[in-house]
């Protein structure tokens, strides 16, 4: 019994038997059959299949790839059939180069085409992706356009070399004359890639500036700080700078409200009052529960640190003016002391100022030990 591999053997070399415009045109015809059936039945056999796969980026894809699979089917034929014509080798090389351009042409058309939409469709959710969109359609673009001026060319026998060699130098070119674009579109593609913070976060910055982030762009990033003023910073700053993201990886956030009572106090009321406050604050979290630690003796103070969480790291100034006032009226009304640093200068009176009188008699000595020494 023939296997396939022999019954398709078999049927090649009846195929060469024939005359060569009879060979041209069957095996054309044969393709362009195939790439019909293809064309007609392709669209329920990706139904069939796509359903079967979760998600929907498998439906863009193929349904994209659907049209350039029959067409290259049928530019297929065409690429083989000319090799049984009994031609020029010219005349071939240009037929066969003419057939391998459409065919890349036409995948380079699908590949960029595929590209936004499966993009779109991945990052419709996420704010910071649809910023990257572009930049990777971009780049995608790039290296399909670059891939196929290269299959291109060489299929009809030119030379690249010198072509790479001069993109070599245009690239040091540019990169020299614009170093600093191209260190911020690195950077952005760093904080999109580690995930430093998404729009919406609230930061804090090595130099201390805190706000709330309001774009994220290929160059640079704008936040808003708390005097409602917007801040743009270059991306490669960014990327190399120590960022402090309040909002990550939750956005309840921990305070410190520090606070001093007199020594003498009872430590154990402090606390209470302390506790009685926050929780009496509204805009503070019941969970995880307010504590109260004593820090340290201080000078003129012992000093303790009232934690409490809230909802959100924008609320923090609020909240904090919120406890400043309630503990300071609460301790007013136990007594409790406040102490603030004191410092005891003494300045001599104007009677210590003023030498005492000698006596006579130690006047009179005084004046014979001069005397004496004089002699």
């Amino acid at each position: 019994m023939q296997t396939l591999a022999d019954q398709f053997t078999g049927f090649a070399e009846w195929v060469t038997m024939l005359p060569d415009w009879q060979a041209f045109l069957l095996i054309v015809g044969i393709s362009f059959l195939v790439a019909a059936l293809v064309h007609l039945g392709g669209d329920v056999a990706l139904k069939r299949l796509t359903s079967r796969i979760p998600g929907d980026v498998d439906d863009i894809v193929l349904q994209n790839a659907h049209v350039a699979i029959w067409s290259s089917i049928g530019l297929a034929g065409i690429y083989f059939g000319a090799g049984q014509l009994d031609v020029r080798a010219s005349y071939l090389q240009t037929a066969h180069a003419t057939t391998l351009t459409a065919i890349t042409l036409i995948w380079a058309w699908t590949l960029a085409r595929t590209a936004p939409a499966v993009l779109e469709r991945v990052t419709e959710s996420n704010y910071l992706d649809q910023q990257v969109v572009p930049i990777v359609q971009n780049v995608w673009n790039a290296v399909v356009a670059a891939l196929s001026l290269f299959l291109v060319l060489s299929f009809w026998n030119i030379n690249v070399t010198p072509l790479l060699a001069s993109a070599g130098v245009l690239g040091i070119v540019v990169g020299l004359a614009a170093r600093d674009t191209i260190a911020n579109f690195f950077g952005s593609l760093a904080l999109y890639a580690d995930g430093t913070f998404t729009v919406g976060d609230f930061i804090v910055l090595e130099s201390g500036e805190r706000g709330r982030v309001e774009d994220i762009s290929i160059r640079s990033t704008v936040i808003r700080t708390r005097d409602d003023v917007l801040v743009t910073i270059p991306n490669s700053e960014l990327n190399s700078a120590a960022i402090v993201n309040e909002s990550d990886p939750q956005r309840y956030r921990r305070i410190t409200v520090p606070i001093g009572v007199a020594y003498g106090s009872d430590i154990d009321e402090v606390e209470d009052i302390l506790l009685s406050v926050a929780e009496s604050t509204d805009t503070v979290r019941e969970t995880p529960t307010p504590r109260v630690f004593v820090k340290a003796f201080g000078d003129s103070a012992i000093s303790l640190n009232l934690l409490c969480w809230i909802d959100h790291p924008r609320l923090r100034e609020r909240v904090q003016d919120e406890l400043f006032r309630g503990i300071y009226e609460r301790f007013e009304a136990e007594g409790i002391d406040i102490p603030f640093p004191q410092r005891s200068i003494r300045t001599p009176d104007e009677e210590d100022l003023v030498p005492e009188p000698l006596d006579p008699t130690e006047e009179s000595a005084a004046a014979d030990g001069g005397k004496s020494r004089d002699e």
